[in-house]
């Protein structure tokens, strides 16, 4: 089938979308603010994953990217009106994509070979296969924003092993592709990544495509039902921090490229 018009009349692409021996290619290409996700980026991720959906010559999707950071999480930079209600249309969004991306009834392999922060940890749990590069950087940097990893927690926390997942999540601290690996947010560790999941791709391909989307379901129906349960609620306390002073300040902060009112480097 043809690639899709990604970007759509309204957007400048941010996605690169390519298929080639049965694998469908979504490329983060947006290096000027890190690959940070903004409503353009979703929107046009989500076009892909339709279009692979629809392929019957795809039979796997690869999520990767291009420069030194995979996604910085969300595009702060983006935000229009109150901040609260800038957070829950970004809320709205990820969650969308996030789902998107579990039900897609193809496997999705993660290509990850730069920084991973915030919300782009959600999208690298989601992937059914990570492989990792050594310059692969992850951080869930939320807290030290006055924020919480709302609804990235509904992926991340399913594949993270408890003990790693309370380090992270409440330190806010960087850690490693083995480290990463050793936690089970990453399936593969390699200098080469995109010829490692090149041949994770072969292998997929020997596989049916039923047999694929009955086995993906199995693996992410519980992910699924805790979108169900616990979606709005996240949503909300999301929308709510992002409302706070601490909040404000943190992003403020960040933006500004200082430390924090809390810091004691301040």
């Amino acid at each position: 089938m043809p690639d899709p018009d990604i970007a759509g009349h309204a957007s400048a692409p941010v996605v690169r979308y390519s298929v080639a021996e049965g694998a469908a290619t979504l490329t983060l290409d947006s290096p000027h603010n890190r690959n940070a996700i903004s409503s353009a980026m979703v929107h046009q991720l989500r076009v892909g994953l339709d279009a692979a959906a629809s392929d019957t010559a795809v039979r796997a999707v690869v999520l990767t990217h291009t420069g030194g950071t995979f996604c910085a999480g969300a595009d702060l930079g983006e935000s229009s009106g109150s901040p609260d209600e800038a957070a829950a249309q970004r809320t709205h969004d990820m969650v969308g994509l996030l789902r998107g991306i579990l039900e897609l009834p193809k496997p999705v392999v993660g290509v990850i070979d730069g920084h991973v922060r915030a919300g782009g940890m959600g999208l690298v749990a989601a992937c059914d296969i990570v492989v990792a590069g050594s310059r692969a950087t992850f951080a869930l940097t939320e807290t030290r924003l006055g924020l919480a990893a709302s609804i990235v927690s509904l992926t991340v926390l399913p594949k993270m092993t408890p003990r790693a997942a309370g380090r992270y999540f409440l330190t806010g601290e960087r850690f490693g592709p083995e480290d990463a690996a050793a936690h089970g947010l990453v399936t593969l560790v390699s200098e080469d990544p995109a010829t490692r999941a090149a041949d994770v791709i072969a292998d997929l391909r020997e596989c049916s495509p039923q047999g694929l989307a009955e086995s993906k379901h199995l693996l992410t129906m519980r992910m699924l039902d805790d979108f169900d349960r616990y979606a709005e609620g996240l949503a909300a306390q999301s929308a709510r921090l992002f409302g706070s002073a601490e909040a404000v300040e943190g992003v403020t902060a960040f933006l500004q490229k200082r430390p924090p009112s809390w810091s004691p480097g301040r």
